[in-house]
């Protein structure tokens, strides 16, 4: 017989999986309550609270509040900064690089559901990874929908969703957002 594959598994490799899986649904609880946590942390630099929730010590730091779904998915370069109410749906891999700048208001979602009506109403949902480079810096309010890879060095202007990879050396906008100007490689 072959192995069984959890839900967990399914997540992680990128398949349709049951988020209501009893498992998901309590890595689901445990990291919103390290994130409560870190959220009444006012003032003070939580780090010990946010190792427990990814799994290692970061330097990075997210201004309260900060929300993701298991936390063990977030991979962070050194220098990263994010501003107020970050919203990370982290159910398959988010990389951020080095020295990358998030504004108030961000959404970094790899979870997304079926276009097929039946299929959703299953409760099944998938979950693409979503990567930002080097010296990357998303404006405000900016939303980054599952799949997406940011180039080093790109800034992405408030307001725009990212529904498709930006390249490298980039200023991109809008909604859906675009490549509006290209920078000379530092």
């Amino acid at each position: 017989m072959p192995p069984t594959t959890s839900e967990k598994q399914k997540m992680l490799v990128g398949a349709l999986y049951l988020a209501s899986d009893e498992q998901l649904a309590e890595e689901r609880r445990r990291a919103k309550l390290l994130c409560h946590q870190y959220n009444q942390s006012i003032g003070a630099r939580d780090y010990d609270t946010l190792a427990e929730l990814l799994g290692y010590v970061t330097d990075a730091y997210f201004e309260p509040p900060f929300f993701c779904d298991y936390g063990y998915n977030l991979v962070l370069g050194q220098g990263v900064y994010a501003n107020h109410n970050l919203v990370v749906l982290d159910c398959a891999l988010v990389t951020l690089g080095n020295h990358v700048l998030i504004g108030p208001n961000v959404v970094l979602s790899t979870a997304g559901h079926p276009l097929d009506a039946s299929t959703r109403r299953s409760g099944l949902e998938f979950a693409y990874p979503i990567t930002l480079g080097n010296d990357v810096w998303l404006g405000a309010n900016v939303v980054v929908v599952p799949g997406v890879t940011i180039g080093d060095n790109t800034t992405i202007g408030a307001g725009s969703v990212v529904t498709r990879s930006i390249p490298a050396n980039s200023v991109a906008v809008g909604n859906p957002c675009r490549v509006v100007k290209t920078l000379e490689a530092p």
